[in-house]
C-alpha cells in the first residue's frame, strides 16, 4: 500500500484534528511523543471513538488492543476487544489492507491518516476516516498507537453495527503520513 505524504490540514474531523495537535504538542523534542505523558482526562470527551493498541515486535508486526471506545466496540461488532489483536478481529477478506496504516505508523513513527468508503447494512455510503498516532515509552521506537475513528454519512444516519467487521468491499480515498511535527 502507497503512502501519500500531507500537511495536517488533509485531516478533515475537527476531534482528529485536535488530536494531531495534541499528538505534535506532545513531542517535546523527541522523535515520538511519551506516552506516559498523556493524561487521560485530556482525552476524555471523545474516548468513544478511540482505540489504544500495543504494539508487538514481530514480523509482520501485530497490534494487541489495550483499550477501544463503545463506538469502536459497535462497529467492529464485538462489546469488548481488549486483549485481542486486531488480525483476529478484523476479517481475513480486507486485512491486509486494514492493517498497513498501523504497520507504516509503527515503522515511521509519523502520523498516519486514512479515507475509505465504505457501506453499511442498507447500502449507504459512509466515509471513514482514521487517524492513527504512534506514542513510545522512550520516545524513539513506537510501542503504542492511539486510533481514532470517524465515521461520516450524507444520509446523517447509518448502521453502525460490525461496520468494520463485515466482509464488504471497501474504496481508498485517501492514505497519507501527516507531516505534523513542524505544526502546534
Amino acid at each position: 500500500m502507497h503512502f501519500a505524504t500531507a500537511r495536517p490540514d488533509a485531516v478533515r474531523a475537527i476531534n482528529q484534528r485536535w488530536l494531531l495537535k495534541f499528538w505534535t504538542r506532545h513531542l517535546d523534542g523527541a522523535r515520538v511523543p511519551r506516552w506516559q505523558t498523556v493524561k487521560a482526562d485530556d482525552l476524555a470527551s471523545m474516548v468513544d471513538q478511540l482505540s489504544f493498541l500495543d504494539v508487538i515486535r514481530s514480523e509482520p508486526p501485530r497490534f494487541l488492543v489495550r483499550f477501544h471506545g463503545r463506538a469502536v466496540g459497535l462497529i467492529y461488532g464485538l462489546p469488548d476487544c481488549r486483549g485481542r489483536h486486531l488480525d483476529e478481529i478484523t476479517p481475513a477478506a480486507s486485512r491486509d489492507k486494514a492493517l498497513a496504516p498501523y504497520a507504516q505508523t509503527a515503522k515511521d513513527g509519523m502520523p498516519v491518516y486514512t479515507i475509505q468508503d465504505i457501506t453499511d447494512g442498507a447500502g449507504r455510503l459512509i466515509h471513514f476516516e482514521r487517524l492513527l498516532l504512534p506514542f513510545a515509552r522512550d520516545g524513539e521506537t513506537v510501542d503504542r498507537i492511539l486510533a481514532a475513528f470517524e465515521f461520516v454519512c450524507a444520509d446523517g444516519d447509518f448502521d453502525d453495527k460490525a461496520l468494520l467487521s463485515a466482509a464488504g468491499a471497501s474504496t481508498p480515498r485517501l492514505s497519507a503520513t501527516i507531516e505534523a511535527r513542524a505544526t502546534a
